[in-house]
């Protein structure tokens, strides 16, 4: 396990525990630099979507845990934030948290004449998704998806 991926690891554990104890849905954790800075952007949800009070509540309860466990050497800044509306699904995690919800799926080559397919994701195993659009599912390989997300109306 890389360096990068022991931090975003031990970082997911504290975040499941305090989503736990604030009734949120812990979505993911990564640990990034951006230009010469390191942040631990920590995504967090909830039915109805989550507000700043809730992502700084979270950061508040994260932040002298993250000290106690002391496991990041470089100077980082700590983001807690709601997954946002475009926000890819890359881990299985992600598949879980969005199962049953309405998704958006592009594909890299035409699948039956479409490359753009909106639908409820039914499952996602074993590197294959499906979904149901239209009273019709579709199952998709992972290496021809080029981008699923959850999806959005305006």
């Amino acid at each position: 396990m890389s360096r990068k991926e022991t931090i975003e690891e031990k970082a997911w554990e504290l975040l499941v525990k305090v989503c736990s104890e604030q009734g949120l849905i812990p979505v993911d954790a990564e640990y990034a630099k951006n230009g010469g800075e390191y942040n631990l952007l920590m995504y967090i949800d909830k039915e109805g979507g989550v507000g700043i009070d809730e992502c700084e509540a979270c950061s508040r309860a994260l932040d002298p845990l993250l000290d106690e466990e002391n496991f990041i050497s470089d100077p980082y800044t700590l983001i807690v934030s709601s997954p946002g509306l475009g926000r890819p699904l890359k881990r299985p995690r992600d598949f879980l948290f969005a199962a049953g919800r309405e998704v958006e799926i592009h594909t890299y080559k035409p699948v039956d004449g479409g490359k753009e397919f909106t639908g409820i994701l039914k499952s996602a195993v074993d590197g294959n998704v499906t979904i149901e659009s239209d009273g019709r599912e579709y199952t998709f390989g992972k290496a021809d998806i080029s981008l699923i997300r959850l999806a959005f109306d305006f």
